[in-house]
């Protein structure tokens, strides 16, 4: 993950920078078209503009369905008469002419590109009649597409053009399976946490609302309901964001479940600024680290305890805490299992911090205060301002 870490990072700098740009640009045009100056600028306004609008079409990878669209822009973007886009022998997409001739002609340059790894040309040079010109898309070291254009007459400087714009489309399809290799991990990380759902658990919660049924029949369907929002939540499916009212509800359910369990061991303080409910945070990270507060903090203890959650507006971000009076641990074997992978029951509140840490940096991470004997006070930070979580919350939806 380091490497493609960093790669992200790289990406990122270039995808903010070129955003920058066009907003400068897009700025001074608005002012009027006498900003722009010369024909130069108004050429590279036009040229960032249409890359912007390709990238977006070219990040779901070439068996994408948006690929049309991306050679109509490519197409805009290198002035020629067609472009096509070649994927394992077949025109995936194309714009401009669409004969026959022409798609025979494009895989059959592809084969030739896909083979030398090299770009290659045949037909007309400058001034001289109608040529086709073909460029490798290379990911990660190897061919995986190959960009064809044709022009009448083909001119030197479209050759040259067709190798960078084939590299600009490495890029984007690179970071298309970078988004795509993120999303994958966010899954297996969601489904790591799932799978903490201990049987114990499960079987706990069912004797308690077993124990429940004859004595008091309307507590145990209570219970039910509590059991089924729980999982349900749990194993949901829409997406790594949620808000953290969301979070709190399936929470309750699970302390409701607990306490069926613990009675009056097990007490509850909530302190929750209303205006902190809203925050979006990522799915399932405030829950483990209470599941691990009961677990580990306060079930080895024969009297119980209790569990403080707090959520404070702390400026630009949302503090939350999660405090236990319970065991405790040693703070040295705290710091190994958030490094390593060697303790299995601790692997809630580990992939939390690995989480948070990708999410919002290495100061990003869970701070932990404890020691043997002397509980836990587990504290994360989120920022209150996440555009692109809350456009995918919004999209994704939070309720099941």
């Amino acid at each position: 993950m380091t490497e493609a870490t960093a790669w992200a990072a790289v990406l990122g700098a270039a995808s903010g920078a070129l955003i920058t740009v066009l907003l400068v640009l897009a700025r001074r045009l608005a002012r009027g078209g006498g900003d722009l100056g010369s024909d130069a600028e108004q050429a590279a306004y036009r040229a960032l503009h249409e890359a912007g609008l390709a990238a977006t079409h070219l990040r779901g990878g070439l068996a994408g369905s948006d690929l049309d669209r991306a050679a109509r822009h490519l197409r805009s973007l290198l002035g020629s008469a067609t472009v096509a886009l070649v994927h394992e022998g077949r025109v995936v997409a194309l714009d401009g002419e669409t004969s026959d001739a022409v798609q025979d002609a494009a895989v059959s340059l592809a084969a030739r590109v896909a083979d030398s790894g090299r770009r290659q040309v045949t037909g007309g040079t400058d001034g001289e009649g109608k040529g086709i010109v073909g460029a490798p898309i290379v990911v990660d070291g190897r061919v995986v597409g190959v960009l064809v254009a044709v022009a009448d007459p083909m001119r030197a400087a479209l050759v040259r053009a067709v190798g960078e714009v084939a590299d600009w489309c490495a890029a984007q399809l690179a970071l298309g399976e970078l988004d795509a290799s993120r999303a994958a991990l966010a899954e297996a990380e969601l489904r790591s946490l799932r799978a903490q759902i201990s049987p114990h658990f499960i079987y706990n919660a069912l004797t308690a609302i077993a124990s429940f049924i004859t004595t008091e029949p309307a507590r145990a369907r209570e219970l039910v309901l509590e059991f089924a929002d729980f999982t349900r939540y749990s194993f949901r499916r829409q997406g790594e964001f949620t808000t953290l009212a969301e979070e709190l509800r399936s929470i309750h359910s699970y302390l409701e479940l607990e306490r069926a369990r613990f009675g009056d061991r097990l007490q509850v303080v909530l302190r929750i600024a209303p205006e902190t409910l809203a925050t979006v945070i990522p799915f399932l990270s405030v829950q483990p680290i209470v599941e691990n507060a009961v677990r580990h903090g306060l079930e080895p203890g024969e009297r119980g305890g209790g569990i403080r959650i707090e959520a404070r507006d702390d400026a630009t971000h949302t503090e939350i805490l999660v405090e236990d009076d319970g065991v405790g641990m040693d703070p040295e074997a705290l710091r190994t299992l958030l490094n390593t992978e060697a303790d299995d029951a601790h692997v809630g509140i580990r992939n939390v911090d690995l989480r948070l840490r990708q999410l919002y940096g290495p100061v990003g991470g869970l701070v932990v205060e404890t020691n043997t004997g002397a509980g836990t006070l587990v504290r994360m930070r989120v920022p209150k301002s996440q555009p692109q979580h809350d456009l995918a919350l919004h999209t994704g939806g939070v309720r099941t």
